[in-house]
This record gives structure tokens, sequence and C-alpha cells, in this order.
């Protein structure tokens, strides 16, 4: 039986029903088509980052900085998702940076000297984005007096709502679901600024997949797509096309790396 993770948009609980929902439709897909071993229900046993590169992954979805950084020839690109949040524009997502509601932060420069909170270093919306904005503001100096790793965006916000961290940088992605569905969380903070732009987060399946498997998984998304009987579920999910990209199309989000370490910004302090 191989093995299907979906766990970067699954909380507030709506969006983890709409998951399964779109799992169990794409697993009548795959079946109909004569996939073999298509698993029943999506994995809760696992984090969402150790189905990356198990190898008997058969679809999942990965943030865009750690598949150009470690998972890149060690996996297979399947699909990007587009989402009709604000700050995504077909493929692409940016992020938002926040800070408190009260704190007297006009724009990226009042944050020089402050601390930030970050979900984890290899984000690519938590970390990478949010180093590309900040670079070049820093002159080769330490830009931020330090950071807290949160562990996840909903932790980062509520690190900033409680004074614990001075900013952070939110996926327009989290941002728009939690706007949506648990918009108390958001009654403390507001957005001072945002990121450039990059690909989104794509679904993935094992590196050894065939030809025929990542055409058959693409062809169940663009059928979830377009489905009548999906639509509520693409609603919750804030889910309207996917995109076929290629690595090509990823090398950005490395090259904003390469232009932040160029301009003197390694970490956040």
């Amino acid at each position: 039986m191989s093995l299907a993770s979906i766990a970067m948009y699954v909380t507030p609980a709506p969006l983890a029903e709409a998951t399964e929902a779109l799992w169990s439709f794409l697993r009548e897909q795959l079946l109909e088509a004569g996939l073999s071993g298509v698993p029943e229900r999506l994995s809760r046993d696992i984090a969402y980052d150790e189905a990356w590169l198990r190898p008997d992954l058969l679809l999942s979805q990965t943030c865009g900085y750690p598949y150009v950084t470690r998972l890149r020839g060690k996996v297979r690109l399947v699909a990007t998702p587009e989402y009709n949040h604000p700050g995504c524009s077909g493929p692409l997502m940016r992020s938002f940076i926040i800070a408190r509601r009260d704190s007297p932060f006009g724009g990226i420069e009042d944050l020089r000297g402050k601390i930030a909170a970050i979900n984890s270093p290899d984000s690519n919306s938590g970390a990478n984005l949010f180093r590309a904005a900040v670079a070049p503001l820093a002159g080769g100096r330490p830009f931020f007096a330090g950071a807290v790793q949160t562990g996840s965006h909903g932790a980062s916000i509520d690190a900033v709502a409680a004074g614990q961290a001075d900013c952070a940088s939110i996926d327009c992605i989290t941002f728009g679901n939690i706007r949506r569905f648990d918009p108390a969380r958001l009654e403390m903070i507001r957005v001072i600024a945002k990121t450039p732009a990059g690909p989104g987060l794509p679904f993935i399946t094992a590196g050894d997949a065939s030809d025929e498997q990542v055409a058959l998984l693409r062809d169940a998304l663009s059928v979830a797509i377009a489905d009548p009987s999906l639509a509520g579920v693409r609603e919750t999910l804030g889910l309207t096309d996917i995109t076929i990209l290629s690595d090509a199309d990823y090398e950005p989000l490395l090259e904003f790396a390469r232009q932040a370490e160029a301009l003197g910004f390694r970490d956040f302090g």
C-alpha cells in the first residue's frame, strides 16, 4: 500500500475535512484509472515532512524551499496548486510580514534590531521570502537582534500577538485560512509589508515514480479541479486550479537565498 499525506494546510478543522474529501475523490479517480495500492485514507501517523522521502510515497505536498534545497532529484513534481487568497497569483504566492496591531512599525525598515519569529529555518514563506524582503535593507550587517523558532505559522502569529516577537512572515494561504476560519487569532496583529512572490507548494510523488503514475496523478487533480461535486471542497480550501511547473520554475527560490547571502544576510540572528 502506498502512502498519501497532504498535511500542509489542515488547520483549522474545516480544512482537514475538505482535504480528506479531496483525497477521497482523488483516490476514486486513481482506482478507476487502474492504479493499485492507493491508500484509503491520508496518513496521520507521520510528520508531514517525514512523508516526502518515503519510498512508498504516492502523493504529498511540500514547501518550495525544501524542494529546491534537499528534495529535488529525490522526488518528482506532480503539480502546483493555485489558490484564490489575497497574495496568491496563479501558482505564485507571497508572505505577509506582520507586527502587533499597537506597534509603531510602519514598514520593514522599522524592524531593524527587533525580534523575528520564524516557523522553520527551511520554510520558504516563513524564512526564505522573509530574508529576501529584509536583505536589501540590512547593509551587510545583522538586521534582527534575534529570532525565535515557533514550529508553525500559527504559532508565529501567536508569538507576535503575545509580544514574544516583534514580527513574522506568514504565507498568504495560511493567513487567508486563519482570516476565514479563526479571525480572532488575527485581532492583535496587522500586516506591515509583503515579501516578493515565488512558486507555491507543489504536490510531489516518489522519485522513482513512473511517467504513467505522474500522469495519472495530474489527471486526477485536473478532474478534481473541474468536478461540480467538489465545488464546496475547493471553496473551503481556496483551491482554484493546478499548474505544471518544472525545476527551472522553482529556481527563483534559490536565487532569493543567493541574493540575500550576497547582500550579507545569512541568518536571522
